[in-house]
């Protein structure tokens, strides 16, 4: 079975590497090495630059006699590079020809450009996302998944993505044993938990342009704690409530009780990383009822808990984790007297079910 890679210059490594080493080792352990025959197309240099600083010798280019293609990933340049036309008129020759592709990473901005994306679901990196829907409006993004399969096509988010796209792929044509096998040798997920919300900064991209908007929104990140209705934000902007909402979701395409989600898990997500506060603390600075209210946030918006967040995301330079109060690991009287302490010296922030004041 052909895999072929195509690699442009200046392509993110891993999105070669990564794949790879996927399908080399799925054939080591299926016993046929031939099982997948891996191969790197170039744009037409015998060798292709990669990041890192390494240097990759190409099987073939796209000006070579063509040959049978079962798979054809597309790989992503971080750079934004240009879109040559003799790509896209290789890959409008040659899609149509394989049993699968698809992209990883900004791979994606050359298969929109050959046409090949019209009525499919896509993703693509988090950071890349809004210059994607920027400059192809009308292909349907979801920027927060890992990956993505839309019949036959396949896309992934960028750099280790490619290994759980290979993953899945390996799965479809060996069975899932095969690839649990792979992923547990690789030290991976068989399917990692959450989205690209997780790695990604929520605020990016949120951020208005008009003046009373940007004012609200200051307010808001300036003011976690409070009570931050559509009403409160309204007063703040000098607008009034139905215009301000409706100027508001019309310029970033979000509600202001969405902009104040995001505002207070991006601001839960620092003091996750980088303090040691424990998570009734942060709840309460973050403007969050309590920590299940911050709990059912996190969950839904990023895909994971505060906890799991914070064992994965902490900062080197703080004390072991050990060392961290959590919620989950605090006797039921214990955590009731903090919750009675933290109420006592924050009045009325505890006081919500919820989060607070983020009704539309």
């Amino acid at each position: 079975m052909r895999i072929v890679i195509l690699a442009p210059p200046g392509v993110q490594s891993l999105d070669i590497v990564g794949p790879a080493e996927v399908f080399w080792e799925a054939a080591r352990r299926l016993g046929d090495m031939g099982a997948y025959d891996i191969q790197i197309m170039s744009t037409g240099a015998p060798t292709v630059a990669g990041t890192g600083q390494l240097r990759f010798m190409a099987d073939r280019t796209i000006f070579d006699k063509d040959e049978d293609i079962d798979t054809l990933l597309v790989a992503g340049d971080p750079a934004f590079f240009d879109i040559d036309p003799a790509v896209i008129a290789w890959l409008r020759r040659r899609v149509p020809t394989v049993r699968r592709y698809g992209s990883i990473c900004t791979g994606v901005f050359l298969l929109a450009a050959a046409g090949l994306l019209q009525g499919r679901r896509v993703t693509t990196h988090w950071e890349c996302a809004a210059k994607f829907s920027a400059e192809y409006p009308d292909i349907d993004l979801d920027a927060d998944a890992i990956y993505l399969r839309d019949g036959s096509l396949i896309t992934a988010a960028g750099v280790t993505a490619g290994i759980d796209l290979a993953l899945s792929l390996v799965e479809e044509d060996h069975g899932k044993d095969t690839s649990m096998i792979v992923a547990r040798y690789m030290v991976m997920f068989m399917k990692r938990p959450g989205g690209q919300s997780q790695f990604s900064a929520h605020l990016v991209g949120q951020m208005s342009e008009t003046t009373l908007i940007q004012k609200a929104q200051g307010y808001v990140l300036s003011n976690l704690n409070r009570n931050l209705d559509v009403e409160s934000l309204a007063h703040e902007a000098g607008m009034s409530t139905r215009n301000f909402a409706r100027v508001f979701r019309k310029e970033l395409g979000i509600t202001p009780a969405e902009f104040v989600a995001a505002a207070r898990t991006d601001a839960a997500r620092r003091l996750l990383q980088d303090t040691t506060q424990p998570l009734l603390r942060i709840a309460a600075t973050c403007g969050f009822a309590d920590v299940n209210a911050m709990r059912r946030v996190f969950t839904k918006t990023i895909g994971v808990s505060p906890t799991d967040y914070r064992s994965r995301f902490q900062t080197s330079s703080m004390p072991s984790q050990s060392a961290v109060i959590r919620h989950d690991e605090v006797p039921e009287r214990k955590a009731l007297a903090m919750e009675m302490a933290l109420a006592t010296s924050h009045p009325g922030a505890l006081a919500r079910q919820g989060t607070r004041g983020i009704r539309v």
